[in-house]
């Protein structure tokens, strides 16, 4: 395939999406991420020709007692970029592995989601919840909020996922196996059981709305860029 000054443009700025300066490596980020939307690119088209021969590991900073709604939002990026995520409660990191630009871009969405979806709360709260609630209700209503804003976030995902896939087929196993080895390297995992939760039918299906309101482009979903979200 010959080369594409843009192509190389978007594994340049996802390269920089690694630096451990973190405004630089999310401004890196966020321009790979409009050029996907402007030249109409999934991550297959700028993947190296050669196979992958190793998968690539990325931390973020999440709180040491992972809420469900952090799991669930987690597991729906993982899936859509064809990657793996494991938390460090000792330490609070969440560790995503995945081959090439994946991880890079499932990073940085995550990053991207968990910031707007607060936002989103933040103001569902401030505007509909009383300040005379007892704040163990409140914090229903927001968890509530919460899990209702990424089940319509995530199923975006999945159809993203279905109409426009990360990997080429002939690549999954290669990269199934690429993440699983290097799970296995970084030792035994535990697995968490999700408890029964209580859900606030009201603040559950706001956060559903709200959640429709979360632009996300060709690579992440839809034709927006990231940045073109409205509150």
């Amino acid at each position: 395939m010959e080369t594409n000054p843009v192509i190389e443009k978007i594994r340049k700025l996802l390269a920089l999406a690694n630096s451990t300066n973190e405004h630089e490596a999310a401004l890196a980020a966020s321009h790979a991420q409009r050029l996907l939307s402007e030249h109409n690119l999934a991550m297959a088209d700028i993947e190296p020709d050669n196979k992958p021969d190793s998968a690539d590991r990325l931390e973020t900073t999440v709180s040491k007692t992972l809420p469900k709604w952090i799991r669930h939002l987690s597991a729906g990026i993982c899936t859509a970029f064809d990657c793996q995520a494991i938390h460090n409660p000792a330490i609070g990191k969440l560790t995503f592995i995945g081959v090439g630009a994946d991880v890079q871009v499932a990073v940085y969405t995550f990053a991207f989601l968990d910031r707007t979806i607060r936002r989103l709360c933040s103001n569902y709260i401030r505007h509909h919840i009383s300040d005379r609630l007892a704040n163990r209700q409140r914090e229903l209503m927001r968890q509530s909020y919460y899990l209702g804003a990424v089940s319509t976030i995530t199923d975006k995902l999945r159809i993203q996922k279905q109409q426009t896939p990360v990997t080429p087929g002939a690549l999954v196993p290669i990269k199934d196996a690429l993440i699983k080895k290097t799970m296995s390297e970084m030792g035994p995992t535990r697995t968490v059981r999700s408890r029964k939760s209580y859900i606030n039918a009201s603040a559950y299906t706001q956060g559903q709305q709200d959640g429709k309101q979360v632009g996300v482009h060709h690579g992440i979903g839809g034709s927006k860029s990231a940045t073109q979200l409205t509150d």
